[in-house]
């Protein structure tokens, strides 16, 4: 229903927001998901999300219930759709509220009867969609946190201004504390480096200029280096150790997101690529240094005033390309150099 030109969502008790699927698309939703809360204060909020980025929604205050989407796993192919369809039916939701521009994502909740279902008309998923918000002009252009918010301004709905935030449970700061004092940090700084990224190597600063770095905060400033990332970043991170004389920390593929969110919380600088858990030390407020290549910082970067971006201006940048076809001229132009004296200013 359309009422002043905004679209109105009356008798709404139960509202299904489908979560972005990626960490980063995640925590860049926050706000959005923050509005939708506020927008409707007495409704039950669940989220459906797929198991990696569940446990941002752990110990939020918006969010009453988690649904988790196994897929790969007992949601996948046709079947595991419907038995999905078939088990949020069963929670009679009011609305459901698409972050993903997927196809596949309005069709779960058209599948599941769910009354009201709203988001970008992207994909050709128009027809399974209630309420549509066109994606034109220089929507396609702006940061990816005010993107998720145009679709909530756009749905009539009150929106939260501000950054991405989260913050580790006393929980998981508590065991985080008892992992650093096993690993023998004790009161040392902390340096955290993230040096992988899931999107491809295209978005990766060299394993070797990551190690000489870490060598150069180990030897010059004195900080201990805890490297952080998936199964698929323990090379990267091994030969890392291997150019710092193993004065580095892996731990790499050891931690879940939530244990990898308290760690991060106890660095005193994370030096990054552009990845998730660049997002999670901007949305923790822990200063960084990131580094950008083939992606663009204006969209996807870390927001907030401790932040610190390196990115080179080129023709061919940002191409958005998994692989890069130049031998990542982009990255090789970031130097050592420019990176430690990024960390040395914030560092003070």
């Amino acid at each position: 229903m359309l009422l002043s030109g905004k679209i109105i969502f009356p008798d709404i008790k139960k509202v299904l927001i489908r979560s972005a699927n990626w960490v980063g698309d995640t925590i860049m939703s926050l706000p959005a998901i923050a509005s939708i809360r506020l927008s409707f204060p007495q409704a039950e909020i669940s989220i459906l999300a797929k198991p990696w980025v569940a446990g941002l929604f752990r110990d939020s205050a918006d969010i009453q219930k988690v649904i988790l989407y196994q897929s790969p796993g007992i949601h996948g192919g046709i079947k595991g759709k419907w038995k999905l369809a078939r088990e949020l039916m069963k929670e009679q939701f009011d609305l459901a509220l698409h972050l993903p521009n997927s196809f596949e994502s309005a069709l779960l909740s058209f599948l599941a009867g769910i009354r009201l279902r709203a988001g970008y008309n992207t994909d050709g998923r128009g027809v399974l969609l209630t309420h549509r918000v066109p994606v034109k002009g220089k929507i396609k252009k702006v940061h990816q946190v005010d993107y998720y918010l145009h679709l909530v301004r756009s749905l009539g709905l009150q929106a939260v201004e501000g950054y991405p935030s989260l913050r580790a449970s006393e929980e998981r700061i508590v065991e985080a504390e008892g992992t650093l004092i096993s690993l023998g940090l004790g009161k040392q700084p902390i340096v955290g480096l993230s040096p992988g990224a899931k999107y491809g190597s295209a978005k990766e600063w060299f394993p070797e200029r990551f190690g000489e770095l870490a060598r150069r905060l180990s030897k010059e400033m004195g900080a201990r280096v805890l490297i952080l990332g998936s199964e698929a970043d323990r090379a990267t991170a091994s030969r890392i150790g291997e150019i710092t004389g193993g004065e580095t920390i892996d731990l790499t593929g050891k931690t879940n997101l939530g244990q990898a969110m308290a760690l991060i919380s106890h660095c005193r600088i994370f030096v990054t690529n552009d990845s998730g858990l660049m997002h999670v030390a901007s949305a923790l407020g822990v200063p960084l240094v990131a580094i950008f290549g083939s992606t663009d910082p204006s969209r996807t970067g870390p927001l907030g005033g401790k932040s610190r971006v390196l990115c080179k201006s080129l023709p061919c940048a940002p191409c958005l390309k998994t692989e890069c076809p130049e031998e990542r001229r982009c990255m090789e132009l970031i130097s050592v150099d420019e990176v430690y004296e990024e960390v040395k200013a914030i560092w003070g």
